[in-house]
Formats: structure tokens, sequence, C-alpha cells
């Protein structure tokens, strides 16, 4: 097995990051329905810029989406993470650490001095990860989702860079 390695995302990518959003999707990490296999990744608010991509013997293997949540000059020093996944197949070699560290660098690099995520209460092992890195808890607005029926808290999370 060979190194992981991050990059940016180009637009020939947008098949891999597709199949990524549909391995991943599970309704403990995510309030928009499953996306379609093969559906587009991309579009004008989903920009291949936006995303860094984890790569694994030539294979992309996990993905984060770093943004700027409000687009205005009075939040551009805030960028936010708005999805993360690894492939199943690959997890538990750190590659969602990998991405999330990249993640600060490139906030950072952007010019970014506060970085935030929002997680489900219950997705701990996310949580878990997010905390060992530096996030904390901001927020919670409770019972914000329902999911499968059931109400599900949203937790708002940052660590200043």
């Amino acid at each position: 097995m060979g190194e992981v390695r991050i990059r940016r995302a180009l637009p020939r990518d947008e098949r891999a990051v597709s199949e990524l959003a549909w391995l991943t999707w599970a309704p403990d990490n995510s309030v928009i329905p499953r996306p379609a296999r093969g559906g587009p990744s991309y579009d004008r608010f989903h920009l291949p810029e936006h995303f860094l991509l984890a790569e694994l013997d030539d294979r992309v293997v996990g993905y984060l989406r770093l943004v700027q949540p409000v687009l205005q000059p009075s939040g551009a020093h805030v960028r936010q993470i708005q999805g993360l996944g690894v492939d199943p197949g690959a997890r538990g070699l750190g590659i969602g650490r990998l991405l999330l560290e990249a993640a600060v660098a490139e906030a950072g690099r952007q010019g970014a001095r506060k970085l935030t995520l929002r997680v489900l209460a219950g997705n701990t092992p996310a949580r878990r990860l997010y905390e060992q890195l530096g996030f904390a808890v901001e927020g919670v607005l409770r019972e914000e989702f329902l999911i499968e029926g059931l109400p599900v808290d949203d937790v708002l999370m940052a660590r200043f860079l």
C-alpha cells in the first residue's frame, strides 16, 4: 500500500467525488437524501476548487469540501468544512485526519482565522476526531433535523487558526 497524497480536485475528478459521496452517505452523517450513484458532484456552489482529495495508489479515497460559508466581506475570515467522506475500504488509515489537517492548512493559506463545521450529534467518531484536531463545540441546534422520523441535534464546532 502506498502513501496517501492530498491534492486539490480537478474537473476530471467529478466521477470519483460522486462515487465517494454515494459510498459514504448514511443517515448518521448527512441531512440530505442519498445522492444518486453517478450523479453530478459539481455545480455553481460546489466547484472543483472547493474540494481537497485524498489519493492512495492513484485512486481517490477521500474528499473534503472547504468553502467560505458567508459570501460577504464580513465573513471573509471564516472557512467551513461542508462535507467529508472516506471510502469505507480505506477507513482506519488516517485519511480523514490527513484531509482535516490539509483543510486547516488551506484555510490558513486563504487568510482564514477560523474554521467551522457542522456535525450531527450522533456521529460520535467524527466528533471525536474533530475534538482531537482542536475543534470545540460552539453551539447545538436542538432537534434541527428530522432524520428517519427522529429528531437530531446539529452541532456547530470551530477551531481558531
